[in-house]
């Protein structure tokens, strides 16, 4: 039954991966993939112009020239199942290092506004799960936005892609290496997004975070969304937890 349900995440993945790897041993034999050195195309404009040109269908012969991602990121899907312990709901469905294969792998998979309620995605650096108890994750804690049920069909999609952009593009600056990555959680009360980050006590760097995030979301200035600490949240509910932080 799980399988079935990780289909709903995976949707054409499996094709397009054995295209990918196709390209990538036909790249490794001519030598010619872009230097790793190279600058990320880390701009909004620049990412969503090669969203096309992933998408395309290119002929087999013709080389797509593929940008290179600063870090590689791992897809997670989560299914909640209360007969199966908490960790065999969570799925690694793939990984990409490549603006291109970002969105190969965007367009394969269902919107977030179309999974069931109680299932996750979560994108994080790759060797990183998305779990407090990884050893990335519970010094640290998470910028999060709360949605309204209304939300979910007008708001949700646009700002989890934003915030997978903010992510793939190293958007934060230097403080983009206290990104450990990011989850939507759908749910019947009301969907939320947080990006976590793995350090809670470096004020300077989850604030920086947090301003640039909430204006890359495009959030009012009225709007307030807080940090809250893993450390604290695993011991009370979400309703509970106190914001370390607000901006």
């Amino acid at each position: 039954m799980f399988a079935v349900e990780v289909s709903e995440a995976k949707g054409g993945i499996q094709e397009w991966e054995e295209e990918e790897e196709k390209e990538k041993e036909k790249e490794e034999k001519a030598a010619e993939r872009t230097p790793m050195g190279e600058e990320v195309p880390n701009s909004p404009r620049t990412l969503l112009s090669l969203r096309g040109k992933a998408q395309m269908r290119i002929p087999m012969e013709v080389k797509l020239e593929l940008h290179p991602l600063q870090n590689r990121w791992a897809l997670w899907f989560f299914k909640n199942d209360r007969s199966r312990a908490w960790q065999d709901n969570l799925h690694l469905v793939t990984k990409v290092d490549s603006v291109e294969g970002f969105w190969a792998l965007y367009s394969h998979i269902q919107l977030a506004s179309k999974l069931s309620s109680g299932c996750d995605y979560a994108l994080f650096k790759d060797g990183i799960e998305p779990m407090w108890e990884d050893s990335r994750n519970k010094r640290g804690g998470r910028w999060l936005v709360s949605l309204a049920k209304q939300q979910r069909h007008i708001e949700l999609d646009r700002l989890w892609l934003e915030t997978l952009l903010c992510l793939i593009g190293e958007s934060f600056e230097e403080h983009s290496r206290e990104v450990c990555g990011a989850v939507v959680n759908i749910r019947t009360k009301g969907d939320k997004i947080a990006v976590w980050t793995r350090e809670a006590e470096n004020q300077a760097g989850v604030l920086h975070i947090g301003r640039v995030y909430k204006e890359r979301l495009g959030l009012s200035p009225k709007t307030i969304i807080g940090y809250q600490a893993h450390a604290d949240t695993a011991t009370k509910s979400n309703s509970l937890a106190k914001n370390k932080f607000v901006v």
